[in-house]
């Protein structure tokens, strides 16, 4: 009885060998209670016994895989949980407090699957866990949401708006609580179609489309949600677009919005839309508006085609006048500007023709005035040269020199004639005075 109960004994618990020197001790079903019972009254056998052992040997392989198995994934689960943690610490508390328990809880169990519980335990746990994971996994996945890039994410609570808003990326919300709603913050576009009003006239026409493009500033996205929701576009240019061109329309005639004022609708539109939105919602910007052509009564719009093709072929017969009148006025140019030419021509050789003629003059003068102060030069030199001869001879003719200078000239003459004086020519001086008087009144 001894080795029965020990035998039993051993059979209470079954070694899993998971290390060198390590196992985890795991207690067995009721069933097991039952034989050490019988054990212990001395009314269990051996085959008894052989035959649970087999069980035990079957159950306990099928344990060990499962219980591995359950323990392994259950580790994969802690480890992705605690990813996600790392990653959403810093956007949901609420959230984060909610995976912190469930990782706890994750562990715990493992620790008591490890311990405690028999195979049919732990494959009724695996399939509650993994229900458990999989609306976890639901739930987590709702509370992710991506704001895409040039937008931003505005959140409301029990249909209050909140006042935190997120950036583009990847953000976390508690699901089913707190719903978020997507901005745009850079340049869109709203097309208002089918705009029907009336002219000044009685006519009515339709716009099919004015596109308005415009872009919100991130500064005012709260303030322009909480006064106007999130269709706010609905309400400041849709709706403001329908009433700016009935208003337009209702003082100008059909001739006037069809056709003469059609280039102004945008800017009129444009204005007035800024003025309104610059004290009603600040911080929405209008760039520019696109007007379509708008849609007339078919005979109305016969008749402006049926004007419009006079209208252009007045034009093709006034471009043509135009074009024959600038040949002419051309042909009466290029004559004026051919006689303007000779006589320009003409002008200037008769003013080369002067020029000549005033030089030839001018040379002419130049030449007697170079003639006449040459004359005068020479006259001038002459006269100072007779002059200083004169002078030069009454300074000379000395009665001494008078009488050599006829000495001298008697000696030259081979033959000399002398008058009833002959002696006083030689004797006296007389002569020589008198010569000499004559070349002082010379």
């Amino acid at each position: 009885m001894g080795n029965c109960v020990k035998t039993c004994w051993f059979c209470k618990f079954m070694f899993i060998k998971l290390s060198n020197d390590e196992v985890i001790g795991l207690e067995m079903s009721r069933e097991i209670d039952s034989y050490e019972v019988l054990c212990t009254t001395g009314q269990c056998s051996n085959n008894v016994i052989n035959s649970s052992m087999q069980r035990q040997q079957k159950c306990r392989d099928l344990f060990s895989f499962s219980i591995l198995i359950t323990i392994s994934s259950l580790s994969l689960i802690d480890c992705i949980f605690c990813l996600i943690i790392k990653i959403i610490v810093d956007q949901s508390t609420h959230v984060l407090r909610i995976c912190i328990c469930f990782q706890n809880v994750v562990q715990e169990y493992a620790y008591l699957i490890a311990n405690h519980f028999c195979c049919s335990t732990i494959i009724v746990m695996i399939a509650k866990w993994l229900t458990a994971l999989g609306i976890v996994a639901a739930i987590f996945a709702l509370s992710i949401h991506q704001v895409p890039e040039g937008h931003v994410g505005i959140y409301y609570r029990g249909g209050a708006l909140l006042t935190s808003m997120t950036a583009p990326g990847f953000h976390v919300m508690i699901p089913f609580l707190t719903s978020c709603k997507i901005v745009q913050t850079t340049l869109e576009t709203d097309q208002v179609k089918n705009i029907p009003c009336g002219t000044s006239g009685g006519t009515m026409i339709y716009f099919d489309k004015i596109e308005v493009v415009n872009i919100l500033g991130r500064d005012a996205v709260l303030d322009i949600v909480r006064n106007y929701t999130v269709n706010y576009d609905r309400t400041l240019i849709f709706d403001k677009i329908h009433h700016e061109v009935n208003q337009f329309c209702s003082v100008h005639t059909l001739q006037e919005v069809y056709i003469d004022l059609f280039s102004s609708i945008d800017d009129h539109l444009k204005r007035t839309l800024q003025t309104d939105l610059n004290l009603l919602a600040p911080g929405l910007y209008v760039t520019s508006i696109r007007v379509t052509k708008p849609k007339i009564p078919e005979a109305i719009r016969r008749n402006y085609e049926t004007m419009e093709q006079e209208k252009t072929q007045y034009m093709i017969t006034t471009a043509h006048q135009k074009v024959v009148e600038k040949e002419a006025e051309t042909d009466r140019r290029r004559a004026v500007i051919e006689a303007e030419k000779l006589a320009q021509v003409a002008k200037i050789q008769y003013e080369q023709k002067i020029l000549g003629k005033e030089s030839e003059k001018r040379i002419a003068e130049i030449e007697a005035e170079m003639h006449l102060a040459r004359e005068r030069s020479m006259a001038d030199a002459n006269k100072y040269k007779s002059e200083t001869e004169a002078e030069s001879n009454k300074m000379k003719l000395t009665p001494e020199f008078l009488q050599w200078s006829m000495y001298q000239a008697l000696s030259q003459n081979t033959k000399i004639y002398f008058g009833d004086s002959i002696p006083n020519i030689f004797n006296n001086n007389d002569g020589i005075l008198n010569l000499k008087k004559k070349s002082d009144e010379q």
